[in-house]
């Protein structure tokens, strides 16, 4: 199959890597540093003690990557907007879009069915700018866990985590995701087709929410979080109110909000992807994430205190790192 990787940054371009170390037709979309390293070097992968290294096409031109048969759509929720509308030159008739952002997708209530069939999230899609130009039934949802870095421009370091979920918006095991599951899992990564992806993805949002905005806003990792015994108790009132919220909605998330803190806890003295994007200049991806909980609420009647005060202030944050420098 022919894969276009739009968003080729840490996790975008391993992923590609490593399609294309297993035979397939793989072009990177990138930009900056990254992009001209992968263009005169291709991608150097490290993993354990190995290092791998392909060369898949790499471009910044979306008119000369060609129709698709895959999207992986790999770059943050904010990036959507202006991205979406560039990619008509590469989807036809078939191609099928893997969105792998974190957070609630814009595409959440298409056939999700019941009373909230169709609902619009304008915070995860301003204006419907996305919905206009993707149609949703390109879409394969996906749940990334995995952790990657960018060690140097055109060279990835691998974390952890191998998985990929993906699923139909209406939970059917179709054709297109056996495809898309079995090319990944001829290039090593694993890719389990779920019939509920809806549920993965509140089961990652519940810790993404409790701990990405508080670790952007104060500096700690996971750990300092979990020992700080206030933090800890606003991480715990955060995931109470997206258990509410996806209950709402018909979600049973599976996991206890003390078996996903312990699970934080075990990773250890990680830094949150909103704490690196703090650190490194970077836009965080706080809408989806945040934004998306908190709208969710006011459409379904539900008070998310804990939650909006968080995004509050990490908005404020946000905003004041992208202001010029004042004199």
């Amino acid at each position: 199959m022919k894969f276009v990787v739009v968003g080729a940054g840490a996790i975008g371009a391993y992923a590609g890597a490593l399609l294309q170390l297993a035979g397939e037709d793989v072009t990177l979309v990138a930009r900056g540093p990254h992009l001209r390293a992968m263009q005169d070097r291709g991608v150097k992968i490290l993993i354990a003690n190995d290092l791998l290294q392909a060369r898949p096409v790499v471009t910044d031109d979306l008119s000369s990557a060609g129709v698709a048969d895959v999207v992986l759509l790999t770059l943050k929720a904010h990036s959507l907007t202006g991205m979406a509308p560039r990619m008509a030159p590469i989807i036809g008739p078939e191609t099928t879009i893997v969105t792998m952002q974190n957070g609630i997708p814009w595409w959440y209530f298409y056939r999700h069915g019941g009373q909230w069939q169709g609902t619009h999230i304008e915070s995860v899609d301003p204006g419907r700018v996305i919905e206009n130009h993707i149609d949703s039934a390109r879409i394969v949802g996906s749940v990334v866990y995995l952790a990657t870095v960018i060690a140097e421009p055109g060279i990835i370091k691998h974390i952890e985590g191998n998985r990929f979920s993906i699923g139909e918006p209406d939970g059917t095991k179709s054709d297109r995701c056996r495809r898309i599951s079995e090319a990944f899992s001829r290039a090593g990564l694993k890719c389990p087709i779920r019939s509920n992806i809806r549920q993965e993805i509140w089961v990652k949002l519940m810790g993404n929410l409790a701990f990405n905005p508080i670790s952007a806003l104060t500096g700690a990792t996971l750990l300092q979080i979990i020992e700080c015994h206030e933090t800890r108790t606003l991480a715990s009132r955060i995931m109470g109110e997206v258990e509410t919220i996806a209950g709402k909605l018909g979600i049973e998330l599976g996991i206890s909000i003390e078996q996903r803190i312990a699970g934080a806890a075990r990773v250890g003295h990680h830094k949150t992807s909103m704490l690196q994007d703090v650190e490194s200049g970077r836009p965080m991806e706080l809408d989806a994430i945040a934004g998306a909980v908190v709208e969710l609420g006011q459409k379904l009647g539900v008070d998310v205190p804990h939650t909006q005060s968080v995004y509050a202030c990490a908005k404020l944050l946000a905003e004041r790192l992208a202001a010029p420098a004042h004199s």
